[in-house]
């Protein structure tokens, strides 16, 4: 249900976000969440509008070591309670089942990192895997595999695996 045109409603729809997500996102995220995996405003308008939030103050970014993060300020939690009705309830109600159904795998899309790329070799690849924490990483994992398929087939299954893997890690140590 986009708002086409309603450049302030647009600003709302993203604090409220911010505010049922209750914790710092990246923009990535963000727009992922309010574009394509639903359709609360277009690509464009919502890229836009978190800079105009960041600039007028209702935002504010976290650094980090890999993307930023962004989180509501007082400013824009005061806006959003003087303003939220402006929000259509119908779109609220969706934006909650949303957030409550989904928000865990949005965290751990964007607190778990993959990235990989070949080596001098031109055979083997190098494997890059992090866990991230709002202010570092938790966990960085650096392996060299023989082959793209193997770089491919890891990059791809971390999201899924990161957290079993960090408490294996983690117990193994700790023992």
């Amino acid at each position: 249900m986009q708002i086409k045109g309603e450049t302030s409603v647009n600003k709302l729809i993203l604090l409220f976000v911010f505010d049922k997500m209750e914790s710092p996102l990246t923009e990535r995220t963000l727009v992922d969440m309010c574009t394509s995996s639903n359709d609360w405003m277009n690509y464009m308008d919502c890229v836009v509008l978190i800079h105009k939030l960041l600039s007028d103050g209702f935002i504010a970014e976290i650094p980090s070591s890999d993307d930023p993060l962004y989180s509501i300020t007082t400013d824009g939690r005061e806006t959003l309670a003087n303003f939220y009705i402006n929000i259509p309830r119908s779109l609220r109600e969706e934006i909650s089942r949303e957030v409550k159904k989904n928000s865990s795998k949005f965290r751990i899309r964007q607190e778990c990192k993959a990235d990989y790329y070949q080596n001098k070799d031109g055979q083997s690849y190098t494997v890059y895997l992090k866990i991230l924490s709002a202010a570092e990483p938790m966990l960085e994992l650096k392996f060299v595999v023989p082959d793209k398929k193997a770089a491919n087939n890891i990059f791809k299954k971390w999201e899924d695996k990161a957290s079993e893997l960090y408490s294996a890690v983690y117990d193994t140590l700790m023992d």
